[in-house]
């Protein structure tokens, strides 16, 4: 068995283009897992090896990858910094113990740095932070580490500190040891020499170092007294202790810096994750749940000792049949073992399994607690988040929970022989990821895909052509709107069949009202004296909560609505659950007409940034948009601009935000909340829908 106390599993996340993948080759190549690096900008990185990754310069999928440093094992995830693939990054760190936060020299904290960080949190995973790019023009260590304060209001603990910048970035100082580590200019990483600090940074070199002391020892309250009382100077050991503690407790981030693409200030980082970042045995285990998703007080404990637990949390299908990444949590699993599927009560053996290495493997005959590995070809329609588990010893696994797509797009094979592939490649993908949805238009017969941004659907589709041969006309695309109500309303309906043969009758009197924002559909019952008989209720409610898919105005599923069931009526012989099932539905058809019902649209959290001659031009646009400025940030290199804007009005913006900030601007958007549309745009988008419905009818 291996010693739990020498793994390492961490994620490497970011900001498109902060160097995650950079990052990552790098740290394969100090650790001999290759031998020559690939560079994102020739398409050749070992963890990018889609062709839409090689192609496009950005990662897509997060790809795992293990080797190995100072007898330690690390398994590496790389995962995408664009926002549209947040899901890598989510289902990633929900199965990893520890993080590095990579974050660009110059461009500091982006959008999707705050996005990233905010799973994290939500994750309780402990990072390091890595200040990459410091070779680059705009380069400056100080201003980022006070946007981590600032912006991410996190705490950086300073490690390493910049030895030149830009062009004459040489090295890192490292302020426990009080040593310079300086490379040449040969670009490899294992040429540097240690030096004493150069003489114009001892000052601050020292300044550093007695605040990092400080803050460390803050993990330890014995420790910090003693120091403060002058009767204690703390070994580097002890030191270390407190730095990992208050690491794994998330009171502060160890920061370091470098260039991941000079090689210069890797090793140090590598030092740090062993020294630092938690084994899986030092994190909290894992919730088990009940059916329901409700936590049942018990925890995956992370021991090989212990029956076998372990979490889907990604899959996907490539040259060599399906592969179901895992994590186990606790116990071991060997090649051959029969495993439960807890989510369809399903077993299964397994026939292979394999470490990572990006698309290459190694097979494996066993595993254990902490490992993170694939297995190959499983059958019981895994998916993403379900739990596997001994078949002796059933357990549910914390689930995961994922954002709703807010785009769709329409697609029509373009021949016969198009339509079965694209019916087996789609089933797959949607299986690869759960933010990527499927459904037939039963109306047009059109296939409408649904995901979280323009890019991610461009990309399905460009899969769905070079992977799969599957030739397609895409329509435009399509906004995920909504339906409400605004107002109060006091209804009766009555549902009566009563001609020969046994009858049906059902009357219900009830109150609808608008909900809280995001509650959905609640039914509440205030019936007194048997006017409805109890058994009835759940038929009620259901009847009302089957009719929320598809609303009165447009067809659009509806949000927020309460429904007070108060009084009504029924008969002894020609009353069913059947008969009051129906009368909710009337119900429903009859009421949210006269409830002021209303479309809501979806608004955009959308993050800008843009060089500052261009802030004018960016704002005058974002407000013929119907954006609502909600800030701006002025930076060294430019301007943040927060806004909140409806989605329909974000088709097709970078095109615009590129033309009008020559090339220089970028952005990043994820889903707000839903807004009631103003009455021009509500009825063109009514209009255009019952257009769609005649044009499907001929």
């Amino acid at each position: 068995m291996a010693d739990l106390a020498k793994y390492r599993n961490i994620g490497i996340f970011a900001h498109v283009d902060a160097g995650k993948t950079t990052t990552t080759e790098r740290i394969l190549k100090l650790t001999g897992m290759i031998h020559k690096i690939g560079e994102v900008h020739d398409g050749e990185s070992t963890t990018d090896f889609m062709e839409q990754e090689a192609e496009r310069g950005i990662t897509i999928q997060s790809a795992a990858v293990s080797c190995f440093w100072k007898d330690h094992r690390f398994n590496v995830i790389d995962t995408p910094g664009h926002v549209d693939f947040t899901v890598e990054v989510y289902r990633s760190l929900k199965v990893l113990d520890g993080g590095i936060g990579v974050f660009c020299g110059s461009g500091g904290v982006e959008p999707q740095s705050e996005t990233n960080w905010r799973y994290a949190n939500d994750s309780k995973v402990a990072r390091l932070i890595f200040v990459n790019k410091l070779d680059r023009l705009g380069a400056n260590f100080y201003r980022v580490t006070d946007q981590v304060k600032n912006v991410l209001g996190a705490h950086p603990l300073i490690m390493t500190l910049p030895i030149g910048e830009e062009d004459d970035f040489v090295g890192v100082v490292d302020v426990l040891s009080q040593k310079a580590y300086i490379w040449d200019d040969t670009g490899l990483p294992e040429n540097y020499e240690i030096t004493d600090i150069p003489a114009d940074m001892v000052d601050d070199a020292a300044m550093y170092r007695e605040q990092m002391i400080e803050t460390a020892l803050e993990a330890d309250e014995d420790l910090l007294m003693d120091y403060l009382e002058g009767e204690l100077t703390p070994t580097e050991e002890q030191i270390k202790a407190c730095i990992r503690k208050g690491t794994n407790e998330l009171m502060f981030f160890p920061t370091y810096c470098g260039s991941a693409f000079k090689n210069k200030g890797m090793q140090l980082i590598l030092d740090a994750v062993i020294d630092y970042l938690p084994c899986p045995t030092d994190v909290n285990p894992q919730p088990l749940t009940d059916e329901e998703g409700a936590p049942n007080g018990e925890y995956a404990i992370v021991s090989p000792d212990e029956t076998f637990k372990a979490l889907a949390f990604k899959i996907t299908d490539d040259r060599f049949g399906t592969l179901t990444f895992v994590r186990i949590y606790s116990g071991t699993l060997k090649k051959g073992d029969t495993i439960l599927n807890a989510a369809t009560g399903k077993t299964e053996r397994v026939g292979r399994m394999c470490e990572m290495q990006a698309d290459d493997r190694n097979e494996l005959t066993s595993a254990q607690a902490g490992d993170i590995i694939a297995i190959v070809g499983m059958k019981s329609n895994v998916q993403t988040g379900h739990t596997l588990c001994d078949p002796k010893h059933p357990i549910i696994l914390e689930a995961m929970v994922f954002p709703k797509p807010v785009i769709s797009i329409s697609v029509t094979p373009k021949d016969k022989g198009s339509t079965e592939k694209m019916g087996i490649a789609i089933g797959k993908m949607v299986a690869e990821d759960p933010t990527f949805q499927v459904e037939t238009d039963l109306d047009s017969g059109e296939t409408i895909l649904s995901g979280m941004g323009e890019l991610h659907l461009d990309i399905k589709v460009d899969i769905l052509k070079r992977t799969y041969g599957v030739e397609l006309t895409v329509g435009k695309p399509q906004v995920a709107y909504r339906e409400t109500i605004t107002q109060e309303i006091d209804d009766s309906y009555t549902h009566k069949k009563q001609s020969g043969g046994s009858g049906q009758f059902g009357k219900i009197d009830y109150i609808i009202r608008p909900g809280e924002p995001n509650s959905g559909f609640t039914f509440s019952s205030k019936v007194v004296g048997g006017n409805v008989p109890k058994e009835f209720f759940p038929a009620i409610e259901k009847g009302f909560k089957s009719m929320m898919d598809t609303g009165v105005l447009a067809g659009f599923p509806v949000l927020d609505v309460e429904v007070e069931l108060y009084d009504g009526g029924f008969h002894a012989v020609d009353s069913s659950a059947v008969a009051f099932e129906l009368a909710a539905r009337g119900a429903f058809r009859q009421s949210i007409p006269k409830a002021g019902a209303q479309l809501i649209e979806p608004i955009m959290k959308v993050d800008v940034f843009t060089p500052e001659d261009h802030v004018g031009d960016v704002i005058g646009d974002l407000n013929r948009r119907r954006g609502m400025i909600g800030g701006q940030d002025a930076g060294v290199s430019g301007v943040r601009i927060k806004a909140d804007v409806p989605l329909s009005e974000m088709f097709g913006y970078i095109g615009s935000l590129r033309t009008m900030t020559s090339g220089r601007g970028q952005f990043s958007m994820e889903f707000s909340h839903y807004s009631p549309c103003p009455n021009n745009v509500a009825e063109a988008v009514i209009a255009e829908v019952k257009e769609r419905e005649a044009a499907s009818k001929k």
